[in-house]
């Protein structure tokens, strides 16, 4: 999920009754998820697979991978992931260097990984994690790479949450309420995306200080937050990144690679104002993608005004802290983008034979759900919220979606001591990474 959890710990209260049958969830998983089933059965290596470096039979040109991945490389004081990661002994920070190296995706965000103003964090984990190998893994280069400031943990100034004035000492849950996005210090929960393609960073934009009320026809809930606080309240509660990534010469070869990690829609009142801003986050790239008329209010950070073009290719990525189905989501967010005429999206979600079991084996809120669990991409147990589908990859048309799966092995895989069964500590994190194979149209 994210930011203000344990691994174990999410509040979410359902507005409906969902009274869909595991079982029926269950058996309708069984074709769907016959390919990662016998991937994560195969052994070892079945997850070492990359992209398909020939062109398919349509005449198409390499595949490429884009995947999300909220590792949880997050952790409660400044400064500690770097020393975390400044040797190569860190077990978690192993196991997520390991499911992307299996993974091998050719370009990947990385949700919850603490920023820092230097960059020293992601220099180490790309030196001492991902260019080694881990048991058995090839170790994986990223030339390219690309991390910014996010809202988590910068002083709003304010009291936003209207309890105890404004909190502007770093270290507490109290000046977390009162952060642009919560955490404890500036740059908790950051994102870092990583490629081994070029990233025309003179050409990226950056949202994070789009104010929330600038967005026309807005959630923001009436009478919450005070006139001061409105008027400083960014929408992101970490940042929304339009990255370029060149695939080859020229501008037609470029995918945007559009990311985020919207606020989870909970931890607060009847007010609903996290999922309210959740469903905001998720519609700023539903306009962003949909055409001048709705992106007309959209500014950057530089002053740039507008959205994409209506010819551009896009990626859509990051954990979205929403599912389709279940969940506390404001006004079913997701289906902004997933309903989107912009996206092409591939025939079958990605999928996992993991999720599946996890969800039969756990049972509990997971029996209320009325989604496939073989989508699930998050691990929140047998308590409300459940197991959700919450990280996405979306691509555009102009793309052609190709092989996608979720990195979630069963219990009979060797690699499940990657993702563990949910009980803590977590392996790795209690997301699994998504990833989607596209072709250029």
């Amino acid at each position: 999920m994210s930011d203000r959890s344990s691994h174990r710990h999410h509040r979410f209260t359902r507005r409906t009754a969902l009274t869909g049958l595991a079982g029926l969830a269950l058996a309708g998983a069984g074709a769907t998820t016959a390919t990662a089933a016998t991937a994560a059965t195969a052994g070892t290596d079945a997850y070492a697979t990359s992209p398909s470096p020939e062109a398919d039979a349509r005449g198409r040109g390499r595949a490429i991978r884009f995947a999300t991945f909220n590792a949880s490389l997050n952790r409660g004081t400044q400064g500690a992931l770097v020393k975390d990661l400044s040797t190569g002994d860190n077990a978690q920070a192993q196991n997520v260097a390991e499911i992307i190296q299996r993974v091998n995706p050719d370009v990947l965000l990385i949700n919850e990984f603490d920023y820092d103003e230097t960059g020293e964090a992601l220099r180490l984990f790309l030196r001492n994690y991902l260019s080694v190998g881990h048991n058995g893994s090839t170790p994986r280069r990223f030339p390219y790479s690309f991390t910014a400031p996010v809202n988590t943990g910068v002083a709003s100034g304010v009291d936003l949450d209207g309890r105890n004035g404004a909190v502007t000492e770093p270290g507490s849950d109290a000046y977390g309420q009162d952060a642009y996005g919560y955490g404890w210090f500036p740059g908790q929960y950051g994102m870092a995306v990583l490629s081994k393609y070029p990233l025309d960073t003179r050409a990226a934009r950056t949202f994070q200080h789009f104010l929330w009320k600038d967005m026309p026809d807005n959630a923001m809930p009436e009478g919450y937050y005070s006139d001061e606080a409105v008027a400083v309240l960014r929408l992101s509660s970490k940042s929304h990144w339009d990255l370029p990534v060149r695939l080859g010469p020229g501008w037609k070869d470029t995918v945007h690679f559009l990311v985020s990690h919207p606020t989870p829609p909970t931890f607060d009142g009847p007010e609903d104002r996290n999922g309210r801003r959740n469903h905001d986050e998720i519609r700023f790239w539903a306009d962003y993608i949909g055409g001048r008329g709705r992106a007309a209010y959209i500014y950057d950070d530089r002053g740039g005004r507008g959205g994409l073009r209506p010819d551009s290719r896009f990626v859509i990525a990051g954990d979205l802290n929403a599912d389709p189905h279940d969940g506390d989501s404001y006004d079913h967010a997701v289906l902004q983008l997933l309903d989107h005429d912009a996206v092409r999206l591939a025939a079958t979600p990605p999928s996992s034979a993991g999720g599946v079991e996890a969800a039969q084996l756990q049972g509990g809120a997971n029996t209320t759900h009325t989604g496939n669990p073989a989508y699930d991409t998050a691990d929140f147990g047998d308590t409300a919220p459940g197991n959700l589908r919450v990280d996405h990859v979306i691509p555009s048309k102009g793309l052609v979606p190709g092989d996608n799966g979720i990195f979630w092995p069963p219990s009979t895989s060797p690699l499940h001591r990657l993702t563990g069964d949910g009980s803590t500590p977590v392996p790795s994190s209690d997301h699994r990474m998504v990833w989607q194979d596209v072709y250029l149209d």
